[in-house]
């Protein structure tokens, strides 16, 4: 599996009697598809997964396979902080038919540097499908050590970070770890274009459930060299990125996308916040 361009972390849509919409769900799909996104991430924070069951989850999944139907890569996020219970999820998401799993690393009991090396070890070693890393210390408490990366980075399963820290030092180091075997992706909208000029080879975006195509396009620019015109794009739709995390991921997109149920502790935006998302998206003509 090649990580390369632009990989959709898809919201979860709900009706307002709180059940998935599964409908809506299969809309999305054939929108990323039709519209150039390079694969879909499912079951990430942006999905909503901590407050989904685990028969929604495998709902989720298999609808999501079967409508990409082979035509672009599906990661499955593996969200636990319970090494026994990432194995069993990841097991089970590559016998669904995903193509990856996408692992965060172990929040709340944390771990120390042999833990967090042991645990996500165990889970690429107890699967035939590639495992992408997944470091967002905002969310888990926690960053992966530069030290237990490098060591990572040699795995012959693990094929990439998600890297969303913000910190660019630590991009930086990751960029050095790269290789052909070992790909860097964005983790932030705002930061995709320096994590290209660095060495890194796409992005796993929130923004990209509105505009696949753009955001595809403006990292396939950059790879080929059109470095101009893809910092226009990134440019274009800096101050909409920075509304969309003005309320915590993913109220803003969904709102965005007009779907707007959500599951607590997640609620609809304030109003004042949704007037300045909506001036946003007028100002990139999305609205």
């Amino acid at each position: 599996m090649i990580l390369k361009g632009s990989f959709t972390a898809l919201v979860t849509p709900f009706t307002n009697d709180d059940k998935i919409d599964f409908g809506t769900l299969g809309k999305m799909v054939q929108f990323q598809i039709e519209n150039g996104a390079d694969g879909l991430v499912v079951l990430g924070t942006t999905g909503e997964t901590p407050t989904l069951t685990e028969r929604e989850k495998e709902k989720i999944v298999r609808l999501v396979i079967s409508e990409v139907n082979g035509k672009i890569p599906v990661i499955v996020g593996v969200c636990s902080n319970n090494t026994k219970e990432s194995v069993k999820l990841a097991q089970k998401w590559e016998n669904m038919g995903a193509n990856a799993v996408l692992v965060i690393a172990p929040y709340y009991n944390k771990a120390n540097e042999i833990g967090m090396e042991d645990h996500f070890t165990a889970i690429a070693d107890s699967v035939n499908i590639p495992t992408i890393l997944y470091n967002i210390p905002s969310r888990t408490g926690c960053p992966i050590p530069i030290k237990v990366l490098r060591k990572l980075s040699r795995h012959p399963n693990i094929i990439g970070i998600k890297e969303a820290s913000g910190d660019m030092n630590y991009l930086m180091k990751c960029a050095k770890l790269t290789s052909d075997s070992f790909a860097l992706l964005s983790g932030n909208d705002d930061m995709v274009i320096p994590t290209l000029s660095v060495g890194g080879t796409g992005v796993i975006s929130v923004i990209s459930n509105l505009i696949p195509n753009e955001w595809s396009a403006m990292v396939h620019d950059y790879l080929c060299g059109y470095h101009k015109k893809a910092l226009e794009t990134h440019m274009k739709y800096l101050d909409l990125i920075e509304t969309l995390f003005i309320e915590p991921n993913p109220i803003p997109i969904k709102t965005a996308m007009n779907i707007a149920d959500f599951r607590l502790p997640l609620c609809k935006m304030l109003p004042c916040n949704e007037a300045i998302l909506r001036h946003r998206m007028k100002e990139v003509g999305l609205c």
